[in-house]
């Protein structure tokens, strides 16, 4: 059985909740509370739940200060729901970087039709939540990292890189991506990400990104973006991204079809093409997340000639897409986080 708490300042959304969680079988509701100081005084009673569903704006304490002390406590997985994670909430992005494992924009209006649609989609949710790992991150950067004091900066910059990497990453990949992004030296490979976010929110996290890694051109990818050392190009919420050859280098171009794998953007979409146009002057990467996205299309690139690498699963808040990646043999070898980041950086 899974346990569920929910802290949200509206009863009507609180009800709504016990509603949905009602219809499941394998998912109990254990309490409710208007804010977190309340919530507190409930655990003593009832204990931490496997998952929390969390608002952000709430009287006494807000859901972002709840989570960095929950977590300090005892890492449980959260799904933030909340009106304020619309479309390029900076506070959405930071749930997610500080060990979120999901984001649910919560309309102002019309609540009760909203949860009566998106019942499916909550159960989904909670299960799939349960399954996290959290990688609680307690020190959320707000200003750019320099590499004099780290391992990665003891050597000097290398010529530019003519590799072109391609990343993959959903549950649990905002922190991972921070954590890569920030190891980076100057003239590393140009990088293709596909992170599996809603619309509207990739182009917030690229600009946090960029704010973060002292070495990189970070932004939210656009039609005939090209591909130069030093950029890294973030696939739009909404959009397919790809890769294509344009004379003796290469651009991005955004295609909007319907999913693939179940996601748009596709990891699998951007691995499909990077096997089609870069060939053996490609490196793909797969990182954490739930399902298979990007799993079969690594192997696209690797037979391509592509070298192919998976985060390990001690760090993956999911081994979802890594582990399919391997099971189908798309996969050269399972690194660390920080190692990935280092052979980025040896890349020529």
């Amino acid at each position: 059985m899974i346990k569920v708490f929910v802290i949200d300042d509206s009863a009507v959304v609180r009800s709504a909740f016990k509603r949905i969680f009602e219809k499941a079988g394998d998912i109990e509701l254990i309490g409710t509370a208007p804010n977190p100081v309340d919530a507190f005084t409930i655990f003593k009673k009832v204990g931490l739940p496997d998952v929390f569903i969390l608002d952000i704006e709430m009287p006494k304490m807000d859901g972002l200060e709840f989570l960095q002390l929950i977590n300090q406590q005892k890492p449980v997985p959260v799904i933030i729901c909340s009106t304020m994670v619309g479309s390029g909430s900076s506070a959405a992005v930071d749930a997610l970087r500080m060990g979120a494992v999901d984001i649910v924009h919560k309309p102002n209006v019309n609540l009760g039709k909203f949860f009566d649609d998106a019942t499916d989609d909550f159960l989904d949710k909670v299960r799939a939540a349960a399954k996290a790992k959290v990688r609680f991150n307690s020190a959320i950067a707000t200003k750019k990292y320099t590499l004099a004091d780290e391992e990665y900066g003891k050597n000097s910059a290398l010529p530019a890189s003519k590799k072109i990497v391609a990343i993959g990453s959903s549950t649990g990949g905002v922190q991972v991506i921070e954590e890569i992004v920030r190891y980076l030296k100057p003239n590393h490979p140009a990088i293709v990400i596909t992170q599996h976010m809603p619309v509207g929110f990739t182009k917030s996290f690229a600009e946090r990104l960029n704010s973060l890694a002292p070495y990189s051109d970070i932004r939210e990818a656009s039609e005939g973006d090209k591909l130069l050392p030093g950029r890294i190009l973030i696939a739009p919420g909404d959009l397919h991204m790809e890769v294509k050859k344009s004379g003796f280098s290469y651009e991005v171009t955004l295609k909007d079809y319907p999913r693939v794998s179940s996601h748009k953007p596709s990891v699998n979409v951007l691995f499909a093409s990077m096997a089609k146009e870069v060939g053996s002057q490609g490196v793909g990467v797969i990182l954490t997340g739930m399902g298979e996205d990007g799993a079969s299309k690594l192997v696209s690139m690797k037979e391509a000639g592509a070298k192919t690498y998976a985060q390990e699963e001690g760090s993956c808040t999911v081994y979802g897409m890594p582990k399919k990646a391997v099971e189908f043999g798309g996969v050269d070898l399972s690194l660390s986080i920080r190692d990935i980041a280092n052979m980025i950086n040896n890349l020529r």
